[in-house]
């Protein structure tokens, strides 16, 4: 799992080594890590090192003296390098070190006009940020902000560019403990952070302009620190994922109660249902109108499919929401599966009526425009492009507002524990955000859910507390979700309806992974 620490925690493990003299040992380590991710990402370019150009931004702190000197292991390869030099107060000795090993150097002031600058800059192989750093607070400002405006004028959207970006320890603009963009900010295409990641690389729209996060080991201790958001690795899911054993049977590998649907939205519960499947699940209890059971029989079969009631469906986990409008029965259901105690995830239709206390094993999945109203339900005021701007922030307020798991839909899942737990995934691609998405989305979680709802040890597995399982098991319903739709958008754009073939794809990747880790 990959764990982010604040800056400020940063900072204070970076203490004791700086009090006894290794400042300077620290900021080589860093380089080195940079120049060597640097080396990586011209390679996969196909441009190699001599005859590449690159230029570095230096701002005033420590970052611009680690950009600076991966600039000088840069030159010392065959890289021709300019820094821009955006403060007054650029480190001494790694500006002295840049400038020995034959690179040039001109500082941005009033007599520079920063649209020149960044003309030349659009021109190199590679841009190596190193404006701001964890110390900074609030956004770009001055001839930073001016060249930053002007750079992303010049070169365009990250996408068509032909600068690689590499942002050193975090892209300029971001906050580092929240990801809030205020202003300008140089998207990089990739960031290599120092020590531990921050937040801000793993939350909100600092976390979409992070690019590939690479994270440098510099010798920092944070035994005593308690991280502030955390990532799912593959390894992480698949010790998760259930395997059959000789001695199972349908029952024993997780039966999963979906009510969605309606008879204005049939198709939500098919879509829930047949990932669900896709996942390897023992079995899927559908209960609602006979309409609905009617399609998803066209599609799975396998299905098992009622009208009767929670109680009578016995099941590990449910799903409810998805498509279940205009519907009493399928509210009333709703309610009866979020009184249960078993795990539920509850989407769309039926976060309207959440009880007002549940606990974590009740997921809650909302985009930003449903959470501002379970907000609203609970007297909090808050604009959805606040939420869309702070989605961490918002998650843990319901999360400890309600006593459920919340995950907040986006590019970026945000997924809150009421413990205070944050799990942020950034494995999705634009190409899912699309009508029915978030049904199958809903069907993978409570798969997962109803496979783990008997384990004992799956908590321990990841190193949580058990109360914190079920946003995990929301993190790793996410990492799933959006592997599926990169593979599937590798074909073209992505029919909701077809992600089950990849989502049975990803999950035997990831059991694959964990054989070849024994």
């Amino acid at each position: 799992m990959l764990e982010a620490f604040s800056g400020s925690d940063v900072r204070a493990a970076e203490a004791p080594l700086i009090d006894a003299g290794q400042g300077d040992a620290l900021m080589q380590k860093a380089a080195h890590g940079l120049f060597g991710v640097v080396l990586g990402l011209l390679r996969e370019a196909g441009r190699g090192t001599y005859g590449a150009t690159a230029v570095v931004l230096a701002g005033g702190g420590n970052n611009g003296a680690d950009a600076l000197y991966a600039g000088e292991r840069l030159l010392r390869r065959g890289v021709g390098a300019t820094a821009i030099l955006l403060s007054d107060r650029v480190h001494t000795a790694s500006l002295a070190a840049f400038t020995r090993a034959g690179g040039t150097s001109v500082r941005l002031d009033d007599g520079v006009d920063p649209a020149a600058l960044a003309i030349h800059a659009s021109s190199a192989d590679i841009l190596l940020d190193g404006i701001l750093g964890t110390g900074a607070t609030g956004g770009l400002r001055g001839g930073a902000r001016a060249f930053v405006e002007a750079f992303n004028d010049v070169a365009g959207p990250r996408a068509t560019r032909s600068t690689i970006v590499v942002a050193c320890d975090l892209p300029s603009g971001i906050g580092v403990d929240t990801g809030l963009v205020d202003g300008p900010v140089l998207a990089a295409d990739a960031t290599v952070t120092f020590g531990a990641a921050k937040p801000g690389l793993l939350l909100g729209n600092g976390a979409v302009s992070t690019g590939e996060l690479n994270v440098v080991d510099i010798g920092l201790d944070f035994a005593v620190f308690t991280p502030a958001a955390r990532r799912l690795l593959d390894a992480d899911v698949a010790a998760l994922l259930r395997l059959p054993t000789p001695l199972d049977h349908k029952y024993s590998r997780g039966v999963l109660g979906v009510a969605a649907g309606s008879a204005r939205y049939p198709g939500a519960a098919a879509l829930a249902v047949g990932a669900a499947l896709a996942t390897g699940i023992g079995m899927v209890r559908y209960l609602g109108p006979d309409a609905v059971a009617s399609l998803i029989h066209q599609r799975n079969p396998e299905a098992v499919a009622s009208s009767g009631s929670v109680a009578d469906a016995r099941s590990q986990a449910w799903v409810v929401g998805p498509g279940a409008v205009d519907d009493d029965d399928q509210r009333r259901r709703a309610v009866d599966a979020m009184t249960s105690g078993l795990p539920v995830v509850v989407d769309a239709g039926a976060l309207a009526g959440i009880p007002e206390r549940v606990g974590p094993q009740v997921i809650l999945t909302p985009h930003a425009g449903e959470l501002r109203q379970v907000l609203a339900e609970r007297g909090v005021d808050a604009e959805r492009s606040d939420i869309e701007a702070e989605p961490a922030h918002f998650a843990l307020r319901v999360a400890e507002i309600t006593g459920a798991t919340v995950l907040l839909k986006g590019f970026t899942t945000v997924v809150a524990a009421p413990s205070g737990i944050l799990i942020a995934q950034t494995d999705a691609t634009p190409w899912l955000s699309s009508a029915g998405s978030g049904d199958t989305l809903s069907g993978i979680i409570g798969a997962l859910a109803a496979s783990v709802a008997g384990d004992d040890h799956a908590a321990s597995r990841l190193g949580l507390a058990e109360e914190d399982l079920w946003a995990a098991v929301a993190a790793a319903g996410a990492l799933i979700h959006g592997r599926a739709g990169q593979r599937a958008a590798r074909r073209g754009p992505i029919v909701v309806s077809d992600l089950p073939a990849d989502i049975g794809a990803v999950i035997a990747d990831l059991l694959e992974e964990r054989r070849l880790a024994m």
